[in-house]
């Protein structure tokens, strides 16, 4: 018997008495689970080295289930057949992850919410070379995610190794252990991804979500589509028993930088993630969440969108010119069939081309959240590929180099404070509940000026709307006359609030902010809240 507590992982091996000469291709072994509900899940087990292979397995089902080994050589007894018990208690511990479970999409189609259905609020960063070994581990690692955490983040975008901004097995990806594949792809170096493993549990410890993405879309014309299933087999049967998501890939469609064959590489990729996108909906036995790091839209890198349950978008590194572009594609996305939440998942870092600052993190913040976005990730130039103070990442295969702030002083931009600080107003209310409702304030913005402000919330109970720092005078409309709202001013910056007092709407149930309210000359949050 086996045990495990609701929600955490419980990991056990299986041995071979036979040796196999190559025993990654050479079998593949499952794990067959009934719950106590008599439900089954087929869990792969991964391959650990030697003649070895592992299973990890989690449930929120409280009782005994049962499993079975099924393995491809029916005559290898020590891998096929195999039978036992694992008795899962309940988790009693203050982590949310294992508290409330993984993510799904809530019914509305909108946001997101654990396995018991409370809603998640995704407040992302973008560590996409976390797992090499320039984050030494555990040291710096742990302080990156400790600082995290303390801001109010809830998910890591982490790549498994296979990185954006190199040719393939370049050093600068490499962790303690080498690179996670051989060098003509034959299989998996297990050790590389023992190092990796310490790490994504680590995040789990924390109470972040691991956003595990498979590889840079460019890696898949290098390795080809049997290769990449078996990569993306390995990282289920790794991963899966964590609450982690699933991005198939980064920059989905984007050919390598300097590929001589772009217009079929591209055409390649976008037919072979969705055919990926099929195989791990068919291989996870838990449903993580699946989505891709796109070059605009998700729901553009594939040819058939039902592969994705959320709707990820990257919308531009311009600054302030980036700004009608995000809010094209948050409001598009929501327009568009099939129905699924929709969040930006790359936009802008901090510091990027010298630019970027904290008032355009606040900026694309509070307008993709305002215009129904069920999240946002935010990112730091020096972080994403983690420069060295000693050791600068360097330049990309075009040549040029993003940027050489270390990683560590890229932790403190202010813009990461910022955005934990909005994520904690908006959680004082039902959040999840917001919809987007422009034409509640005057001005707001429009497709000839995005720099307006943005309102939502939920009628009758609150209004929030954001007001960038020019427009200091606004109106309030569609008031309800039988409800008397509490306003103040809410400082992005730091938290503060100014009380405004009673929000009185005239007859035609507007309410007009004063201009001398505003305390300083900067972008501010109007909260009316339902007096009770």
């Amino acid at each position: 018997m086996k045990y495990s507590l609701q929600n955490c992982v419980c990991e056990w091996p299986l041995s071979s008495g036979r040796t196999y000469d190559d025993p990654f291709n050479a079998v593949e072994v499952d794990v067959i689970v009934t719950d106590p509900q008599g439900e089954e899940q087929r869990v792969p087990a991964f391959w650990a080295g030697d003649q070895t292979w592992r299973v990890r397995y989690s449930s929120p089902k409280v009782g005994t289930h049962r499993y079975r080994s099924v393995c491809t050589d029916e005559k290898n007894s020590d891998l096929h057949g195999q039978e036992g018990a694992i008795e899962v208690t309940p988790y009693e511990g203050s982590n949310p992850l294992l508290q409330h479970g993984p993510l799904r999409v809530a019914g509305d189609g909108r946001h997101l919410e654990h396995h018991d259905g409370t809603p998640f609020f995704w407040l992302g960063d973008t560590w996409w070379m976390g797992l090499c070994k320039r984050l030494k581990f555990p040291g710096e690692f742990q302080a990156l995610t400790a600082d995290r955490v303390s801001k109010g983040f809830t998910v890591i975008q982490i790549v498994a190794g296979l990185y954006p901004d190199m040719d393939q097995f370049d050093e600068r990806g490499a962790n303690e252990a080498g690179s996670p594949w051989t060098r003509d792809y034959s299989r998996i170096n297990p050790c590389y991804f023992e190092m990796a493993d310490l790490r994504i549990d680590r995040l789990v410890q924390a109470g972040l979500v691991p956003c595990v993405v498979g590889c840079w879309g460019y890696f898949l014309p290098w390795m080809g589509i049997e290769k990449m299933r078996q990569h993306w087999r390995n990282l289920i049967a790794r991963y899966g028993a964590y609450p982690v998501v699933w991005c198939l890939a980064g920059e989905g469609v984007m050919p390598y930088y300097l590929s001589e064959t772009k217009e079929q590489d591209s055409a390649f990729q976008k037919k072979g993630w969705t055919e990926l996108g099929r195989y791990v909906r068919e291989t996870d036995p838990y449903h993580r969440l699946v989505t891709i790091h796109p070059g605009d839209s998700a729901r553009n890198t594939v040819e058939d969108p039902s592969v994705l349950d959320f709707d990820m978008l990257q919308t531009g590194h311009g600054d302030r010119g980036s700004i009608p572009n995000t809010i094209r594609l948050v409001t598009g996305s929501r327009t568009q069939d099939p129905k699924m939440p929709v969040i930006n998942g790359e936009v802008c870092y901090e510091g990027i081309g010298e630019a970027c600052r904290q008032e355009v993190q606040r900026f694309m913040f509070w307008s993709c959240l305002l215009s129904g976005a069920a999240g946002h990730t935010y990112g730091a130039n020096g972080i994403w590929q983690v420069n060295r103070r000693e050791e600068p990442y360097g330049p990309s295969p075009h040549g040029m180099a993003w940027g050489n702030v270390p990683w560590e002083d890229a932790s403190q931009l202010p813009g990461s404070t910022h955005l934990g600080i909005g994520k904690r107003l908006l959680e004082a209310y039902k959040w999840w509940k917001f919809e987007p409702h422009p034409e509640w304030v005057e001005p707001h913005w429009t497709e000839e000026n995005y720099q307006a402000p943005y309102a939502a919330g939920i009628p009758g109970e609150v209004r929030v709307v954001f007001l960038p720092w020019y427009h200091p005078n606004v109106t309030l409309k569609e008031l309800e006359r039988d409800i008397s709202y509490r306003a103040f001013l809410f400082n992005p910056v730091n938290g503060e609030e100014h009380d405004l007092g009673t929000a009185s709407p005239d007859g035609g149930g507007e309410w007009k902010m004063p201009r001398s309210t505003l305390p300083v000359f900067q972008d501010w949050v109007l909260v009316l809240e339902r007096r009770r």
